[in-house]
This record gives structure tokens, sequence and C-alpha cells, in this order.
């Protein structure tokens, strides 16, 4: 991996895994729930200068990073009530770098997306225990990446939860912060 993708995927690219069980879903789940402390965790003390800075170069604001968290995981929990409750749906794709640009992201606090994030992470983690291992085979169909079950977008979220996180600590650690 160059030096360029190790700032753009600091965990790596996200790998489908080879199949989804009931332990892994509820790492994957564990993961959900401590996203907003986690979170809190990775932008605590940031000065708004810091929060300005961004991941890497062409990339995201600290801040952008974390309000693109909170849009993603709004998006994706009406995703998965929608599959719960419809037959495959087909789901609107959104433009995450034009919403990235809106200016609730490039100038709001963070301070707002993270209590959103507490209060969405908990109905959604509430969602996800409550899910049979048939639920998980529901779905939706994207109009990109095709039809998804909920088992797959749960990992494809769990891991993107963990990737934006360390755009912000990996910053913090090259930046002395």
């Amino acid at each position: 991996m160059t030096d360029e993708e190790s700032l753009q995927y600091p965990i790596g690219r996200f790998t489908p895994p080879a199949a989804s069980t009931p332990a892994l879903r509820a790492a994957h789940i564990e993961t959900m729930r401590l996203l907003p402390e986690r979170l809190r965790a990775a932008v605590a003390g940031l000065s708004e200068a810091q929060l300005s800075t961004p991941y890497r170069e062409g990339g995201w604001t600290a801040r952008q990073v974390v309000h693109h968290l909170a849009d993603t995981n709004a998006n994706c929990f009406v995703r998965f009530k929608l599959a719960l409750t419809e037959d495959w749906p087909a789901i609107n794709p959104f433009d995450q770098a034009a919403w990235a640009n809106l200016p609730d992201s490039a100038r709001l606090p963070v301070d707002a997306s993270l209590a959103f994030l507490d209060g969405l992470q908990r109905r959604w983690v509430a969602l996800l225990e409550a899910m049979s291992e048939d639920e998980f085979q529901r779905g939706f169909h994207h109009p990109k990446m095709g039809r998804q079950t909920l088992a797959a977008a749960l990992a494809l979220y769990e891991w993107h939860a963990r990737h934006h996180t360390a755009h912000i600590t990996s910053l913090r650690q090259r930046k002395g912060w």
C-alpha cells in the first residue's frame, strides 16, 4: 500500500467477510454501539483549527469526517428500516462529497453530530440486537452496488465506522496532537 493509500485507508480497504455468523455480527454491533464514544475520544480536545485540518491532502477535515459519519449512519439506519418493512426496496444513494461541503458539515461544531450519533446508534443497535437470522438476510437494492443483505451492510458500516475514526486518530498521531 502506498503512503497515499495508507492515509486514505488507514485500516485497509473493506473486505467483505466470507460468511456472516452470529458471533461476527455481535462484534459488528458492538463496534456500532461504541462508535459515539470512540469518535468523541478521537476529537477530544481538538481546537477549531485542528478540526478544520484535512486528514490527508485533498481529503475532508476532521470536522467533516464526524458529520459524514452522522450523515451516512442516518442513511443506513433508514435503509435497514426500509429493508425490514419492504421487499428488497431500491434505495437512493447520496453525493457524500456534496453533503460534506454543505454549511452544516463544513462549519457546524462536531458536538451536534456527536449528540445525534448518541441517539441514532442507540436506536440502531437496539434494532440490530432484536433482528433474527432471517431478517439479516433481507436487504435492499443499491443502484451502484446491487443487492445487499443487511448482514453485508452491517459489515460494511462497521468497517466504515472504524475507517473514519482512524482518519482522525491517525491525523492526531501524525501531527502529534
